[in-house]
């Protein structure tokens, strides 16, 4: 059903998405080397830094790396922590500016996938009912929750480059 309430045609998506597999998606075998070194950071906007400070480093295991002026807003922070594999996870703070809550928006961040080690993703789980953060887990492999200002997080054991078992990269 669609927010209008009217039943969505799933074959017509499903058909759809064939077509587009089958214009775009090439052979891993047969695709270009992306232009892409990586994804050097993701940044998200924090309402507090302390208190994001505490989250992604004290409870997620997530090491603040630095702390600086942003250059695009006098006064506003950048800061930055360590997710593994040489990737950044940053966020903007914007003092004096009503940048208001967290919303899912067309275009916007639905949610942020972190791929966790196996072994590590249980202590992790453990960590988020210890430090009293809702979540929900999928599958034994996903953790879903929400940081202090609402971001949607995926803790994910699979390995990078797959989902559920599948090959996506």
């Amino acid at each position: 059903m669609t927010d209008t309430g009217t039943p969505t045609d799933t074959a017509a998506l499903d058909a759809a998405r064939d077509r587009i597999r089958s214009a775009h998606l090439k052979p891993a075998g047969e695709r270009p080397a992306s232009t892409a070194r990586g994804l050097h950071h993701t940044a998200l906007v924090s309402s507090d830094v302390e208190r994001t400070v505490r989250f992604y480093q004290d409870v997620l295991g997530f090491p603040l790396t630095e702390l600086i002026e942003n250059r695009d807003y006098p006064g506003s922070s950048h800061f930055f922590f360590d997710i593994g594999n040489g990737n950044l996870l940053a966020f903007f703070d914007f003092p004096g500016l009503d940048v208001g809550p967290y919303a899912e928006v067309l275009g916007g961040l639905h949610h942020m996938a972190i791929s966790v080690e196996p072994q590590r993703w249980d202590e992790l789980v453990a960590r988020l009912t210890e430090a009293g953060v809702e979540h929900e887990v999928h599958s034994g492999v996903s953790v879903y929750f929400r940081d202090p200002d609402g971001a949607r997080i995926e803790l994910i054991a699979d390995p990078l480059g797959e989902m559920y078992g599948q090959h996506v990269l």
